[in-house]
C-alpha cells in the first residue's frame, strides 16, 4: 500500500512509498486512512533532523495528525466500521514510568515512549492505518474532514488546563490573552481563548493574505507590531518558538501571569537579551513561563468538544490546501498564504 515515508536522519528523503499492511500489534481497529495534517515537526523529520523507525526498519511512514475510516473493528471495542477516528499519537514506554502508567505519557519522565510517525512507530500517513482501541479517539460526524484537526487541538486544550492549573496558585481571574503566531496552533489557541470568553490578541508578522481576517472573524484583535498591544496580557501563548518573541512578551506578563510555550523554533539562533532584568521582573511579579508538548487521551476528546463548539465554516478556512497523496511532498513547500496543509490519502 502506499504511505508518506522518509528515510530517518536523511534530508530530503520524503516520497511516496510502499509499506506493508499494519501488523495486528498496532491495534485490533483497522482504518483506512482519510488525512493527515501537516505540522513543523513533520518539516523537521522531513529535514532529518530527527526520527527513528520501527526497530530494524530503513523507513517511517511518517503522519501523526490523523482522521481515518473504521473498516473493522472488534466486538466490544466501541467502535464500528464506518466510524470516524484520529489516532492518539504518543505510547507509554514499556515498563511505564510513574507518569506513563497513570496515562500521563505526554509527561514521560524516562524518554522510552514511543510515538506514531516520530518514533519507533510508523505513522498515519498511509492508506490503512491500525490503532488500539484505547488509543483511538472518535470523531463525530459531523465534523467530517475538520476531524483531521483533533491532534492539533489537543496540544492547545492541554496549553489550557495547564495554565489554569499553573494560575490556581493565587487568585486567577485572567481577562487578557495575547497569542503570538498565527499559524494553525496560534488560531486554535485563539479560537479556545475566545470560546473562554477572554479578550484576545494575536501578533503575527504578516499584513495580509487569510490571517488577519480569522483572527477578526473570532472577533479578537490582530497586531503585526507589539508595541500596538493596548492591554498588559494575564496570559500568553507563544507559538513561534522565536527566541527574542519569547523575552519581549515574558517582560510584558502583569503580576502572576502565565506564559505557555507551543512553539519550537526550526533551527538553532541566539539572541542578545540583558537576562538578569528580565529575570528580576520574572521574579517580583511571580510569573511562570512553562513548555507543553503533545497530549494525553483526556485532551484528544476536549479537543473534540472545541472543535464542535466551534463555527465549521471557520474552521474549513484554517485548511488552506489539500494535496493528494501520490504528490505529498509538495505538502512540504510553504505557498504563500498557506496555515494548514492536508494530505488526502485517498488521492
Amino acid at each position: 500500500m502506499r504511505a508518506m515515508t522518509i528515510t530517518p536522519g536523511k534530508p530530503d528523503s520524503a516520497r511516496v512509498g510502499e509499506a506493508t499492511e499494519p501488523p495486528v500489534a498496532d491495534g485490533s481497529v483497522l482504518v483506512e486512512g482519510l488525512l493527515t495534517g501537516i505540522c513543523g515537526t513533520d518539516l523537521e523529520l522531513v529535514s532529518g533532523h530527527f526520527g527513528t523507525g520501527r526497530p530494524g526498519a530503513d523507513q517511517l511512514v511518517i503522519g501523526h495528525e490523523s482522521l481515518g475510516r473504521v473498516l473493522e473493528a472488534p466486538a466490544g471495542s466501541g467502535f464500528a466500521p464506518g466510524d470516524l477516528v484520529a489516532g492518539v499519537v504518543r505510547r507509554p514506554d514499556p515498563e511505564p514510568c510513574p507518569a506513563c502508567a497513570r496515562g500521563e505519557w505526554d509527561f514521560c519522565r524516562n524518554g522510552r515512549y514511543t510515538e506514531r510517525g516520530i518514533k519507533e512507530m510508523d505513522g498515519y500517513g498511509a492508506e490503512r492505518w491500525r490503532v488500539d482501541p484505547y488509543f483511538a479517539v472518535p470523531v463525530p460526524a459531523e465534523l467530517g474532514d475538520l476531524g483531521v484537526l483533533v491532534e492539533p487541538a489537543s496540544v492547545l486544550t492541554k496549553s489550557w488546563e495547564q495554565i489554569d492549573a499553573i494560575g490556581s496558585r493565587s487568585w486567577y481571574a485572567p481577562e487578557h490573552v495575547l497569542i503570538t503566531g498565527a499559524g494553525p496552533i496560534g488560531l486554535l489557541a485563539a479560537m479556545v481563548a475566545r470560546q473562554r470568553g477572554y479578550d484576545v490578541h494575536v501578533l503575527d508578522r504578516m499584513q495580509d493574505g487569510p490571517k488577519p481576517e480569522l483572527v477578526r472573524a473570532l472577533g479578537a484583535s490582530y497586531l503585526t507590531d507589539l508595541a500596538d498591544l493596548p492591554v498588559v496580557p494575564d496570559v500568553v501563548i507563544e507559538a513561534t518558538g522565536a527566541g527574542q518573541v519569547v523575552f519581549d512578551c515574558a517582560k510584558l506578563l502583569g503580576p502572576a501571569g502565565v506564559m505557555c510555550l507551543v512553539g519550537i523554533s526550526p533551527g538553532p539562533a541566539s539572541i542578545d537579551v540583558q537576562l538578569d532584568a528580565l529575570i528580576r521582573q520574572l521574579v517580583v511579579r511571580n510569573v511562570a513561563v512553562f513548555g507543553v508538548v503533545n497530549a494525553a487521551k483526556r485532551h484528544y476528546a476536549d479537543a473534540v468538544d472545541v472543535l464542535r463548539a466551534a463555527d465549521p465554516e471557520w474552521l474549513r478556512r484554517l485548511i488552506t490546501r489539500t494535496v493528494p497523496l501520490s504528490d505529498w511532498p509538495s505538502a512540504l513547500v510553504r505557498e504563500p498564504d498557506d496555515i494548514k496543509v492536508v494530505v488526502d490519502l485517498r488521492a
